[in-house]
């Protein structure tokens, strides 16, 4: 079901970048019936202008103990919150909310609808499409036109009215509100198609003519953001936009597992759009090691298996400036001197020291004791490694399931979705988990979700319990 945000502002002119909002009104509809309202007078911090007060009897004494914005302005974001702005002659409306909004240093961001736009398809041949002739046409009572409560009152009848007159409302009303215009969406994919999407999170297919997966995505709101791709005016949508002929998709109840499951079906399948993530290994890792000194070193090495085995990674990169640059991060964080971080090459000390920036590592001035024990700081914070073996509780697809990702000593070893009441046990996931090699985006993909979540839910496992199923 769809919610509106009905809006109507009274405003000190009509420039949103040097005028304010003195009035504004919401009336909020889920496309049956209104369901809440809110009003308010709002102080602009300035003097209304003379023929403003004219037009909608809003003098500077009725706001002078009126809230500021942003005294309103949380509760007009929760009242408002997953609802389209509706408003007639929405671009003036949605601007000067907008531009409040930005003033405190927050975007302001909404699917939009145009209630003269609605007008004119549904009731043509009107001599005007102002709110004020149209609540003369319709008949429609309202008392101080040019407040905003009247206003969007009428602008709610207007609506009402197109939603009960317009056979073809729900498919313009999908348009819109998805943000994208129908000569813009792939000749064979309707909006009847592409509204039927859930709004769930979960993993989408482009299809070509032939049937062929041309580009895998995920989002935690598929529908939205299958249109968000033919609503852009970049080079990948208008390629998406000339080759996609069908969409598919599948429901994964959690973020986490969409992002994997995502780049586990880019390198499965390939596609041809899909280009960043195809490699199945990065090139370059960085590595730690111990000098005869007795110092940590740092480098960039190749990430071939057999350096693998024998040096102490913390991280592997697609690119080598990537590397190169995380590791010129962390030496300017913790001090460390650049031949010891691989940044230069030689015998003598650094050039740091030489400039007084540099304690002298590389020339013993400074002890190994000293100086490793930023070096160990800084291998925690380099470090992109996940440690023991655990399970990763998440959201299931289906009320009454959920979902379990595998990390077998450091690796993600693969995922899945039992019911509710099976226990975690060895046996049971060994049957159910399937089997599924990493890669360093799944690598990262953990290890940053792990990070930036305050809460995940994890079953540690010992080595006998996470062996299942990997003898």
């Amino acid at each position: 079901m769809s919610l509106y945000a009905i809006i109507d502002v009274e405003t000190t002119g009509g420039q949103p970048h040097n005028d304010k909002i003195i009035e504004i009104a919401v009336v909020l509809h889920d496309g049956q019936k209104v369901i809440d309202k809110y009003e308010s007078l709002v102080d602009p911090e300035r003097s209304i202008p003379p023929t403003i007060t004219r037009l909608t009897g809003i003098s500077n004494e009725m706001v002078a103990n009126a809230p500021k914005f942003y005294e309103i302005a949380k509760k007009l974001i929760e009242l408002t919150e997953e609802a389209v702005f509706v408003a007639h002659n929405v671009r003036f409306d949605y601007n000067f909310v907008k531009e409040e909004y930005r003033r405190l240093g927050y975007v302001f961001t909404k699917k939009q609808l145009c209630t003269v736009r609605l007008s004119r398809q549904t009731f043509p041949g009107l001599a005007s499409y102002s709110l004020g002739n149209l609540i003369t046409h319709f008949k429609i009572q309202v008392s101080d036109r040019h407040r905003a409560m009247a206003d969007t009152y009428a602008t709610t009848i207007l609506f009402e009215k197109i939603l009960a007159n317009n056979a073809d409302l729900t498919s313009a009303t999908n348009l819109m509100t998805l943000g994208v215009k129908e000569s813009r969406l792939p000749h064979n994919l309707s909006i009847e198609k592409l509204s039927a999407i859930p709004d769930e999170c979960g993993v989408y297919y482009f299809h070509n003519q032939a049937g062929d997966v041309i580009y895998v995505g995920k989002s935690k709101n598929i529908r939205r953001r299958i249109a968000e791709h033919f609503a852009d005016h970049t080079e990948k949508a208008s390629k998406l936009q000339q080759k996609v002929a069908d969409v598919s998709y599948e429901l994964l109840g959690s973020e986490l597992i969409a992002l994997i499951h995502e780049d586990v079906e880019i390198k499965r399948i390939k596609p041809e759009i899909n280009k960043a993530q195809r490699k199945e290994y990065y090139p370059y890792s960085i590595q730690h090691y111990l000098d005869p000194q007795g110092y940590i070193r740092f480098d960039v090495a190749k990430n071939v298996q057999s350096n693998r085995k024998k040096l102490y990674l913390l991280g592997e990169y697609a690119r080598l400036p990537d590397a190169k640059n995380r590791i010129k991060q962390v030496k300017y964080k913790y001090n460390l001197c650049a031949n010891l971080c691989g940044l230069e090459y030689g015998t003598t000390a650094c050039f740091d020291y030489k400039v007084d920036q540099c304690l002298g590592a590389c020339c013993q001035k400074e002890s190994f004791l000293e100086y490793n024990a930023r070096a160990q700081e800084a291998i925690l914070t380099l470090s992109r490694n996940l440690e023991g073996s655990f399970l990763i509780i998440e959201a299931g697809r289906t009320i009454g399931e959920k979902g379990v990702i595998w990390v077998h000593e450091g690796n993600y070893a693969g995922h899945s979705f039992v019911a509710d009441d099976v226990q975690l046990s060895a046996a049971n996931l060994s049957a159910q988990v399937k089997k599924a090699s990493t890669t360093p985006d799944i690598h990262r993909i953990i290890y940053r979700y792990l990070n930036d979540q305050k809460k995940v839910k994890i079953i540690k496992l010992d080595d006998a319990q996470s062996n299942f199923g990997l003898e």
